[in-house]
């Protein structure tokens, strides 16, 4: 087994709560924290590229998340994303066929920070887990399941990712 590069967005997966004015905002990654509650023993590196709500992310934003996927040595990738343009991102690195690399978006709905109320620990031991065992290729894991990109879609209504056919 080989090194799992993690590649860092921001998205709900990393929000934080000011209890005094009731916003979100971003702080730091919770990644190493959540690998260590989680006693992951995987090789990984954790890599923040930037912090910033899916919605934010521009054109050039996803030129980074692709520089940083085609120069990694890693074959097996997860980015942790906001759920809103996850699926625009993910077609940003297939049309790039990114040879023999798998990736995997991941992110939350609701942020790490409010403890058992999130999904995002189980979204990212899933993604650890499909990234190590899908072929090479894009996909988005949330709710305990992986999609291929080009048939998926947030459900706005109910919060959960489909499939589209």
């Amino acid at each position: 087994m080989g090194l799992i590069q993690v590649f860092v967005t921001g998205g709900t997966f990393d929000k934080e709560y000011d209890f005094i004015n009731g916003s979100l905002y971003f702080k730091d990654t919770h990644l190493n924290e959540m690998f260590d509650t989680g006693r992951c023993t995987l090789d990984i590196d954790v890599k923040t590229l930037m912090m910033i709500d899916s919605l934010e992310m521009s054109v050039d934003d996803r030129q980074i998340i692709l520089h940083n996927c085609a120069r990694t040595k890693a074959k097996d990738i997860v980015v942790t994303h906001g759920t809103d343009t996850m699926v625009e991102t993910a077609k940003v690195l297939a049309d790039a066929n990114l040879e023999n690399k798998t990736i995997i978006l991941t992110g939350a709905m609701i942020p790490y920070a409010f403890g058992s109320s999130s999904d995002g620990f189980f979204n990212l031991g899933s993604s650890l887990a499909f990234a190590q065992t899908l072929k090479p290729g894009v996909y988005i894991s949330m709710n305990g399941r992986y999609f291929d990109w080009d048939n998926v879609r947030k459900n706005r209504k109910t919060g959960y990712f489909e499939t589209i056919s």
